[in-house]
């Protein structure tokens, strides 16, 4: 019954902060300050009663248009909102029962809770950039940057609170704690510096063999945000899955030239590879540890251990 409750209480804050992001989603293009003026329709200026303003369900009410201009409000709004709820209760649903099996020591659960909310941060993050990406082709250093540094304090604020944990039972608190960050914080900065290095090479190839540019820096510092969160194996798998998406995306736009701008081919279309990344990063995050555990049985290298995870 609290697991459930706890669940739809997490649900419904997403609903609110995915909202919120909607805000900062059609503002943060405009240079537009997310404060002030209240949410109102972008046509015709109609400030919106509070029952308008109801996530989700103000949207499917309207039938997804201004109750004063009848203007289309984009899908991206419930989406977004949609998106931000099931991830968030989905993950709360997921972390409970390990809340829970801690018997209620703070000092137990506090690796567990900052998991948690750690990993709804990271899917805000994440939804937003994917939206701003498929949207405007833009990811903006205000979310990556703070992003990437967020995470690499994420990863080592968790090792610090699993070493102080009463599973270790220790007297030198500041050894310990060390012994245990060093490690993690070597392996992050490597994930970081591969992963960067990676499609910094990509970049590279495709300007010595296209003469133009195929990828933004914007993408790197995206997957560069996605080591210092998940890790090494998690980030080339969340590429991978990008990389399938994309190649998936290429062909629709070959097969459909509706889809194109006027005038544009099909070779120079743009695609938003990081939109991709984001929904590789967050599949990765949910199932990333099953996929590769299945895929190393399948090959025959079943039971190794993922120090990089």
């Amino acid at each position: 019954m609290i697991r459930t409750l706890v669940t739809v209480f997490a649900g419904l804050l997403g609903l609110a902060f995915g909202s919120f992001l909607n805000v900062c989603l059609s503002r943060w293009p405009e240079g537009e300050s997310i404060v002030h003026p209240r949410s109102h329709c972008r046509n015709c200026e109609h400030t919106l009663a509070w029952w308008e303003n109801i996530p989700l369900l103000s949207w499917i009410v309207l039938r997804g248009r201004c109750r004063e201009c009848k203007e289309w409000v984009s899908v991206r709004y419930p989406l977004v909102e949609l998106a931000i709820g099931a991830l968030w209760a989905y993950t709360t649903w997921r972390q409970i029962p390990e809340l829970r099996d801690q018997h209620l020591l703070f000092s137990a659960i506090a690796p567990d809770l900052l998991a948690l909310v750690g990993t709804m941060l990271f899917y805000w993050l994440l939804v937003a950039l994917a939206a701003l990406d498929a949207e405007h082709l833009w990811l903006p250093n205000m979310i990556t940057i703070p992003g990437l540094v967020l995470g690499v304090l994420f990863t080592i604020a968790k090792t610090v609170l699993v070493a102080m944990s009463p599973v270790h039972d220790t007297v030198n608190w500041l050894e310990t704690i060390w012994y245990e960050v060093r490690p993690v914080l070597f392996w992050t900065i490597i994930g970081i510096v591969v992963t960067a290095g990676l499609l910094l090479l990509i970049r590279w190839l495709y300007w010595i063999f296209r003469r133009r540019e195929g990828m933004g820096l914007g993408d790197v510092k995206l997957i560069a945000m996605l080591a210092a969160w998940l890790g090494l194996p998690a980030t080339l798998l969340a590429f991978f899955i990008s990389s399938i998406l994309g190649a998936i995306a290429g062909l629709v736009v070959i097969a459909v030239p509706s889809l194109r701008n006027a005038g544009e081919g099909w070779v120079t279309s743009k695609l938003p590879f990081g939109t991709f990344l984001c929904i590789g990063g967050i599949i990765s995050s949910l199932w990333g540890e099953r996929i590769i555990a299945a895929y190393l049985d399948a090959v025959g290298i079943s039971g190794i251990n993922l120090l990089l995870w």
